[in-house]
């Protein structure tokens, strides 16, 4: 294939999430077009091009040229593996997303915590929550959430009173609005930080991408926050995730006592268990004092006996 221009590019990625060749996934394919630095050398190999040019039968990459076309004039962004600005975190993780369409700004080398959990939550929680996202407001960290019910809510809404940049991640696509209830929340945080959406636009809340937002979740932040949590909740899968990714998990005293996942990942590396938002925040400062030129994302267990 003759060198393509970047929206080229962009369409033969798009081409190739809807073909999925071998069947791969759609972060083996984000992975592979990265590893090559371009989607038309993956595609050429999975269809090998005709004697009159590019092997597109179904013409895939024709409909994702009209697909970016009609995106241009949206009022969202869209940002794909193979953009300078997509994020340097979630390059590091296996499950990174080919593409991510943004509302606000999102930047690349982002400071960011998590601060997730339950969507029925208790009144200690939402407190608990909204002071950890003040804490890191005030420590000029931005607060990632996933824009749910409770814990996320609480986040988001904590840290836009202090004047703070909120990153939402969201379950559906960057059109869709889940809960309902959370309709001026999404807009706020899109006008003071970034509303974040791996799923094609029009995507509806489904059950299996939110384990998917918690693993992007995880991959952007440099710390998992899990405020309240039940056994079958999300932040379990966030936790877990971050746990593989080798970021560090905080679990308050109320999700250690509620369950028993959070009881088994104690011990872990990397995992804490924080008795207070003061220790907390204590194990974030821990954290985050690393240089961004000596962090490589470690398990961090020495900084227990410190």
């Amino acid at each position: 294939m003759a060198q393509l221009d970047d929206e080229d590019e962009r369409a033969i990625l798009l081409a190739l999430l809807e073909a999925r060749p071998s069947r791969m996934t759609w972060p083996q394919i984000a992975s592979e077009v990265t590893l090559r630095g371009s989607a038309s050398a993956l595609w050429d190999e999975a269809f090998p091009p005709m004697l009159d040019g590019v092997n597109d039968a179904e013409g895939l990459i024709a409909q994702s040229r009209t697909r970016l076309a009609e995106w241009a004039e949206s009022d969202f962004e869209l940002l794909t593996v193979l953009d300078p600005d997509y994020p340097l975190a979630l390059r590091e993780i296996h499950q990174i997303p080919p593409f991510l369409f943004i509302r606000g700004k999102l930047n690349c080398e982002e400071l960011a915590v998590s601060v997730v959990g339950s969507r029925d939550a208790s009144a200690r929680g939402v407190d608990i929550a909204g002071r950890i996202a003040q804490g890191l407001v005030e420590r000029g960290i931005s607060v990632l959430s996933g824009l749910a019910a409770g814990i996320d809510t609480a986040a988001h809404t904590a840290a836009l009173k202090v004047g703070g940049r909120p990153i939402g991640v969201i379950g559906t696509g960057i059109k869709g609005v889940y809960p309902a209830a959370n309709r001026s929340l999404h807009l706020d945080v899109a006008k003071a930080g970034a509303l974040i959406s791996q799923f094609w636009p029009d995507a509806p809340p489904r059950k299996q991408n939110f384990p998917m937002r918690n693993a992007t979740m995880s991959g952007l932040g440099r710390v998992s926050i899990v405020v309240e949590a039940g056994e079958n909740s999300g932040a379990r899968i966030q936790a877990r995730v971050a746990v593989e990714h080798g970021r560090p998990v905080i679990l308050t005293d109320l999700v250690v006592a509620a369950t028993d996942w959070a009881k088994a990942l104690i011990g872990r590396p990397g995992v804490y268990q924080a008795g207070g938002i003061v220790e907390a925040m204590d194990i974030v400062d821990q954290v985050t004092s690393a240089s961004s030129d000596d962090f490589s994302w470690p398990s961090l267990t020495d900084l227990a006996s410190r």
